[in-house]
């Protein structure tokens, strides 16, 4: 018994080619992923017999039938007893000489004599373009951001080569990084500094004096090309690579300079790649070696080309529909003419309905060709399930969300309803650059859970809503958006301000993977002071500002609050609202004391005038503001957060 990765990896290959040619497997049964429970990785269990060149073994493939060992055992004796479904399925007789007409001598004992025709007869992809290994910075941390962390004036885009790169005196630019299981386009987030061309990273060695990072391929940096995700939950998939981009470690790149690219990026993103995947190794890690071993029988075709090219269309204009795409220039909702959220949202679910059945058609008609090409349609449908279409589908909730997010972009000044695109991203902010919706002034938004502010968080999204569509139809805007958050029978602003509290940062958090740029300073649990301010307008003197001109006044309103319970307690009749006060009162009471250690915390960095650095991320300047230790003479000393945990 042993794990079954040696009958696939490449670190294996000798090993394998050692008993296809030294020995002979008698019989080889590949078990389900997690049968064996004392083992931690799937396995296999197998009999090596002495050497017969014309020895054909007998392998049973179990991975299909989950339940452990006694699932397993149950299956191989129905096989040794003749049960004629799993003997047609599940088992497979393959002489060992088949095994070196595979590229890479993987042990793929269900492969056929038509695919080992296929092998025999065919070109191995990396004959005709050329799958590389990008760079690996050898401190991830701080070489590479999310594109949205830092001044985006500082990221170069659409730079050709890296001569350019260097003379344009930029840090960072756009990197081919891995990413969720997605095809055509896509997983454009992160950003790499290679500023200098790369001189920092040229140049990191260990203490041994031995290179720490791997810069390697660097002539295909900044060239466009195709990348995929070297692990992956799912199958093989190829997206285009912007020439602009930087590959990684973790995003493979594929280039060429005469065969199309297009057509390629058809071949593997069609069912045929991801059956010869298959062949070639059982696990999730898509390394270079695979694609180079992929067969290949086609020619250019520019109806393929076509139907890749649209497939790239409308793959990117789905990605940039949402705020994680630096080419996001507004919320999907403001394309449509309507004063009616409802019908924006309808018109939007049904244009992605169009796409995405247009997507699915010309995959299935890529599939078709290679499926003919190759002749294999007795291995191969062409049908693409709706769950392979890899589009964000829409989600009323999400989506509404999404709307706020953008709501809170244009609150803060990041986008604008006067132009499209991303508006501020660091550099030196200007108010007078907006004029249907003005920003913030002080980069400060209450979210509280009573409107102690006119500018308040819910005030001024009511406000953003009634500028994009209108005073008459504000009402049922409001509506649809509460209702869409939450199903109770709260008033839709209640909904929105419970919303705004409780849950906008962590959606935001999720939206920005974990580095967000509006960050949230808060008090506690008990909510008595919350406010949002945006990174990238971050001045040293805004937390001295969030004390005095917020925190304070909230304290003084929360006092008034409590006596006008105590007014109710002390003077009504009705017992129902002496109990309501009571409650409100108890409640008041704990958001107080919790401002009061809240402001010694914010007292003590208010002194400080803290700076942060863009450039550094979100995570080390967050942690700025986190763990403040207070103390108080007598008492032993508390660590304080000013921000929600990231």
């Amino acid at each position: 018994m042993t794990p079954f990765v040696w009958m696939f990896i490449k670190n294996y290959e000798n090993l394998r080619k050692f008993i296809i040619n030294n020995k002979s497997i008698s019989s080889l049964i590949q078990l389900e992923y997690s049968a064996f429970s004392e083992a931690t990785v799937p396995i296999c269990t197998f009999v090596l017999s002495n050497f017969d060149e014309n020895y054909a073994g007998t392998y049973l493939k179990l991975s299909e039938f989950t339940g452990g060992m006694d699932v397993q055992k149950e299956k191989v004796l129905q096989i040794i007893n003749g049960d004629e479904i799993l003997n047609d399925k599940n088992k497979f007789i393959m002489k060992k000489e088949n095994f070196n007409s595979i590229p890479g001598n993987p042990i793929s004992y269900w492969v056929n004599d038509s695919i080992i025709d296929i092998f025999k007869n065919s070109k191995k992809l990396g004959k005709i373009v050329a799958p590389k290994c990008g760079l690996k910075t050898g401190i991830t941390e701080k070489y590479v951001r999310k594109w949205f962390e830092v001044d985006y004036n500082n990221i170069g885009f659409d730079i050709p080569n890296r001569e350019m790169a260097k003379k344009s005196m930029l840090k960072w630019f756009p990197a081919s990084n891995g990413g969720q299981y997605r095809k055509w386009y896509g997983n454009i987030e992160d950003v790499v500094f290679w500023y200098d061309d790369g001189y920092e990273i040229r140049n990191l060695f260990n203490p041994n004096g031995k290179l720490k990072s791997r810069p390697q391929n660097m002539q295909y940096y900044f060239k466009k090309g195709l990348t995929w995700s070297a692990l992956t939950s799912k199958k093989l998939s190829l997206r285009l690579s912007p020439i602009g981009n930087i590959i990684t470690g973790a995003g493979y790149g594929l280039f060429n300079n005469e065969f199309s690219l297009l057509t390629i990026m058809g071949f593997l993103n069609s069912k045929i790649a991801t059956y010869f995947s298959s062949i070639f190794s059982e696990t999730l890690n898509f390394e270079v070696g695979i694609l180079n071993r992929m067969p290949i029988l086609i020619k250019e075709n520019s109806e393929i080309n076509k139907l890749v090219s649209d497939n790239i269309t409308i793959s990117k204009e789905n990605w940039d529909n949402y705020e994680f795409s630096f080419d996001f220039i507004k919320h999907p909702f403001m394309n449509f003419n309507s004063d009616l959220l409802k019908e924006c949202y309808e018109m939007y679910a049904s244009d992605f309905k169009l796409k995405f059945n247009e997507l699915k058609k010309n995959e299935e008609q890529i599939n078709v060709f290679f499926i003919q090409e190759y002749d294999l349609k007795n291995h191969i449908k062409k049908n693409v399930p709706n769950e392979d279409i890899t589009l964000f589908k829409p989600n009323l909730t999400e989506d509404i969300k999404s709307f706020i997010s953008y709501a809170v972009g244009c609150m803060f000044g990041r986008y604008s309803l006067d132009n499209e695109g991303l508006q501020f991203a660091g550099g030196e902010f200007n108010i007078d650059n907006y004029h249907k919706f003005i920003p913030d002034e002080d980069n400060i938004i209450p979210v509280l859970d009573s409107e102690y502010f006119e500018d308040d968080i819910v005030n001024r999204f009511v406000e953003f809503v009634k500028i994009c569509f209108g005073e008459e139809t504000l009402e049922e805007n409001l509506d649809f958006i509460a209702n869409a958050l939450a199903k109770n029978k709260k008033p839709s602003r209640e909904k929105i301000r419970e919303y705004m509290l409780k849950n906008f940062f962590n959606d935001h958090k999720k939206t920005y993977k974990k580095c967000p740029i509006y960050w949230q300073f808060s008090s506690g649990k008990e909510n008595g002071f919350n406010c949002l301010v945006y990174m990238h307008r971050y001045e040293p003197s805004l937390v001295a500002r969030i004390r005095t001109d917020y925190l304070h006044k909230t304290q003084k309103a929360i006092e008034q609050a409590i006596a006008n319970c105590d007014n109710i307690i002390n003077h009504s009749s009705s017992n129902t609202e002496v109990t309501k006060a009571t409650k409100e009162k108890s409640k008041l009471q704990k958001q107080l004391k919790e401002t009061q250690e809240y402001d010694e915390a914010l007292a003590h960095i208010a002194n400080q005038n803290i700076k942060i650095n863009l450039d550094d991320g979100v995570k080390v300047n967050y942690a700025k503001f986190q763990n403040i230790e207070v103390s108080k003479e007598g008492k032993k000393s508390k660590k304080i957060n000013l921000l929600k945990k990231l």
